[in-house]
């Protein structure tokens, strides 16, 4: 692939959360940059960004549904792995709708969320 490196882009409010996905994702030789809110995210992003995003539905001022439509509105068309608390049902088929990848609920499992991220870089 040319052009910028792909990376996984976490944006999570729970620094334990973002700690813990770092962890895991550089592990495994990825790239990873995190952002502690969605506006922070949005600030950042840019149309040519490559990789995948995990984020956070719940979000404080800028929720994951808010951060999805603009990523669409700013031209950014990265797939997005949305992490939800349990019982977000119709916001999660909302986020799918909005273009979500993936919904996946917390606690994560983490070998079924690197086999997703992979395969979301792969598919890049």
């Amino acid at each position: 692939m040319s052009g910028p490196t792909p990376k996984v882009y976490v944006v999570d409010d729970d620094d334990a959360v973002r700690d813990s996905l770092v962890a895991l994702i550089e592990s495994h030789g990825l790239d990873v940059e995190v952002f502690s809110s969605g506006r922070e995210f949005l600030d950042r992003v840019v149309p040519t960004s490559q990789g995948c995003l995990l984020l956070d539905l719940h979000l404080p001022i800028v929720g994951g549904l808010e951060v999805l439509n603009a990523m669409r509105s700013k031209g950014v068309d990265i797939p997005v792995i949305l992490i939800t608390g349990g019982g977000d049902g119709t916001m999660a088929t909302r986020a799918r709708q909005a273009g979500a990848w993936l919904v996946m609920e917390k606690p994560l499992n983490y070998k079924e969320l690197l086999g997703n991220i992979t395969r979301v870089l792969d598919a890049g």
